[in-house]
């Protein structure tokens, strides 16, 4: 396992081959995965582990029960991206930093209001013409965690 630089977080996902994808991705990428429960299906459903494939051994994924588990095993000072349709800033306005972690909301109902307000100086967005509603979890998770390690100069990757 290399030492991870990002972190993605999903808040109670949903879909079992959303997270499945965004498995494969964390493992390709070397960044770890928190996923916030409560989840809407087992980590050991067919789906998850279809859309992993065998990438689940590499990947470095972490399970809480719910938000304040979470804060309380991470500092406040490590930064907290929350990614949201409702965010002005768009995702590639910040200069990433190692350490640095990503918050991405459930399928259905994207981040409660409560979180978005908690991170309103670091929520950012991904641009969509005004039709779009929202991109699909795992694409959202790639676009920004891409951009972060492209900036970053694609540290461990070959």
């Amino acid at each position: 396992m290399v030492n991870s630089l990002l972190h993605v977080i999903l808040y109670q996902p949903e879909i079992p081959p959303n997270t499945g994808n965004i498995v494969r991705l964390c493992a390709a990428s070397g960044s770890v995965l928190h996923l916030i429960g409560p989840l809407g299906f087992r980590l050991d459903a067919a789906a998850v582990r279809r859309a992993g494939m065998d990438y689940r051994e590499w990947a470095e994924v972490r399970r809480w029960d719910d938000w304040s588990h979470y804060l309380t095993a991470h500092p406040p000072e490590s930064r907290l991206f929350a990614v949201s349709t409702h965010a002005t800033r768009f995702y590639n306005d910040w200069r990433y930093q190692p350490g640095d972690r990503f918050l991405f909301g459930s399928e259905s109902a994207g981040l409660p209001s409560s979180l978005r307000h908690s991170f309103a100086e670091s929520l950012i967005r991904i641009p969509m013409v005004s039709q779009a509603r929202s991109l699909n979890l795992a694409n959202s998770v790639s676009i920004v965690l891409y951009e972060a390690l492209r900036q970053l100069a694609f540290p461990e990757c070959v």
